[in-house]
Order: structure tokens, then sequence, then C-alpha cells
């Protein structure tokens, strides 16, 4: 389509925004015939009267686009807006640009005008007025909680070790492990560096603790057991996630990552798979002044984490030679790092849009 159609056709269509809140939907809605739009108010959550209001705006056959920012509310309103015929898109609030005054008015009306003028830009073609986020299907969805939890999880575990070795180490207590499951700790018979038992409220506060940890511990092996599982997306994601684990270096956290993160999706270009991994340059050139500012990481950061996991191991012996005991610390850090990002892009690249054993030998060495 032309900019001249798709003017043609923004004059035929009917414009919604959508700002969502938890008690209240404001809606903007962009008649062709009017010069100003119309605030609408609607309960949060009633899906019913919002599509009342939508099709009294799409009267006349009159096409009619909804779009909303993505945020608390997911992506349940553009998958049942769609499923009714009604296009939707979700907008990338972080993209949409803003008032830089350091006290800006900000009003539930303010902000739904600014989505609708963004929704209107991006129809009539201009592609960087903001950013559209991918709807994804419910099974991706689904397919993804498995990783994610688990990461949660493991951060939870981590506070509780840290707390149970902190109040310990606080009366004198070293060399505990809580993380070990063969050996349960009896905090009854710990004696501190004065030599008396632990108090009564500190050994308390101690067991729960363990006992929190031992719970996390449990869950953590029913979703590492959940994660390793067939999820119900397409069945080549679940062939491409076998491929992964197959190969040296790739255990089945990182197998599942790339395969439901990145691999279950499909990209138009190299360009837009780099985006999406968070690893687009920002340059800074004004006046005088030109630098880079590093990658964007504007993305999806669980993708991006794991490369760089991945990708320190496949380099990690070759880093070590080429370092030695010639560089200091410091620079083996930026060697390190300046290698790991470097290999990203053509990592993800070459292989796409399969990891086929074939394409991950180039990665492999």
């Amino acid at each position: 389509m032309t900019t001249t159609d798709a003017a043609a056709e923004a004059r035929e269509t009917g414009y919604v925004a959508i700002e969502l809140s938890k008690k209240t939907w404001v809606l903007g809605i962009a008649h062709p015939d009017r010069d100003r739009p119309s605030i609408h108010r609607v309960s949060g959550g009633n899906i019913a009267e919002l599509v009342s209001r939508l099709r009294v705006a799409a009267r006349n056959n009159r096409r009619i686009l909804v779009c909303y920012e993505a945020g608390y509310d997911g992506f349940w309103l553009a998958r049942a807006l769609a499923k009714m015929g009604i296009e939707c898109r979700v907008l990338d609030p972080a993209s949409i640009q803003v008032n830089r005054r350091a006290r800006r008015v900000k009003t539930d009306r303010i902000d739904v005008l600014a989505l609708l003028r963004a929704l209107i830009a991006t129809d009539r073609g201009e592609r960087h007025v903001c950013a559209i986020v991918r709807v994804p299907s419910v099974e991706e969805e689904d397919a993804r909680r498995s990783h994610r939890e688990r990461q949660r999880l493991v951060r939870e575990r981590t506070g509780h070790i840290n707390r149970i070795k902190g109040l310990l180490f606080a009366q004198g207590i070293r060399n505990i492990k809580p993380k070990l499951r063969r050996t349960r700790i009896d905090f009854a018979a710990l004696e501190t560096a004065e030599g008396h038992p632990l108090p009564d409220r500190l050994r308390r506060e101690l067991e729960r603790e363990y006992a929190r940890l031992s719970l996390i511990a449990t869950q953590l092996r029913e979703v590492e057991k959940e994660r390793d599982t067939a999820d119900a997306q397409d069945p080549v994601v679940e062939q491409k996630r076998q491929l992964l684990v197959a190969l040296h270096g790739v255990g089945a956290t990182s197998a599942a990552i790339l395969a439901r993160e990145v691999f279950a999706r499909s990209f138009a270009s190299r360009r837009q798979l780099g985006s999406y991994l968070c690893l687009t340059p920002s340059a800074y050139d004004s006046g005088s002044t030109t630098r880079c500012q590093g990658i964007s990481k504007a993305g999806n950061s669980w993708a991006r984490r794991i490369l760089i996991e991945v990708a320190w191991l496949w380099d990690c012996q070759e880093f070590r030679a080429e370092v030695g005991h010639e560089r200091s610390e410091e620079g083996a850090r930026q060697c390190r790092d300046a290698k790991n990002l470097g290999s990203l892009t053509p990592s993800l690249t070459n292989c796409w849009p399969t990891p086929t054993p074939r394409r991950f030998s180039t990665l492999t060495g």
C-alpha cells in the first residue's frame, strides 16, 4: 500500500485509543467526520461496554482501529478484540515521545490523546513514531512460564541462603551450607562462637527460613521437570529445543530460553533479530561529540543474558589461552565482554531461522 492509499484509507477509519487502568478505561475516539476526538470512560475490565462503544464508532461499515499500551493488562484484550474481528495494535510505551519537562502535566486524557496521535501516524505509514508490539498466542505465553518462574525461584533461593548464612555468621558460626540437600541442618545442635546454643527466637527464625528454602528447592525441581517437557506450541519449537540441548555447552535452561523466547517466533530480517536481542548500538553524534553508548538493551533481556552466558561457555577455553597472564584484570574483563557481545549477533543470525547442526557447526568451531 502506497502512502497515498494509506492516507485515503485513513480518512475512512475510526481510531480508538484506550488508556488502561485497574478502575477505569479511558477511550479516545477519533471520527473521520469530526475535528476533535471524543473521550469516554468505561469501568476497568468491562469488555462488553468497550465493544458496544467500538460498534457505535464503526457504524456504516467503517474500519475501526484500536490501540493500547503494553503493560499490566497483558495481551488478553488484543486477542479478545481480534476474535471479534476488531483490529487492535499494542504499542510499546517506552517508544512513545513525551514532554521532557521536569514537571509536566500528566492525566489520562492527555495520555490517551497522545496514544491516538501515535496510532494515526503509524496507520499513515510513519514507521518511527512508535514501536508496535507483537501479540503472542496463549500457547507461546504459557511455554515461557517455566523458565521465567525458575529464574524467580533461583533469586528467592539465593536470598534465603544469604539470610541463613548472615544470621549464623553474626553468631560466629561459619562453614554452614544451607544449599546442600543430602544433609539437614540441626539448628538446635549448633553453638555460637561464645560456646552457647542459639537463642530461641533466632533458632525459630532460622528454622522458618530453612523451611522456606526447602519448599523453594522442591518447587525448583518441579519447574525444571516441567521445563524439560514438550509444551503446547508448534512441535517444530520442541525440535529446535532438542537440537540446542545436543550442542556442547548448551544446557537445558539455555535451550529452553532460546527455543521458546527466540526461535519460537519469526523475524523479517537479521536487523530485526538483533534489535529483539537488545544488541542494536546506541550512537551519540551531536555537534563535535561522537561516541558509542553501547548496546541499547531494549528488547528481550532473557534471551540476551542467556546468549552472553552461552557465548562465554563456547569461548571460555580460547579466551583463557589468549589472555593468559599478560593482561590486567580490567583488560581481561573488557576483552571478554567485547568478545562475547561481538559473537552474539553472528551466532544467532548464522543459524537463523532453524538451529540445525550444520549451521551451529560454524559457531562451535
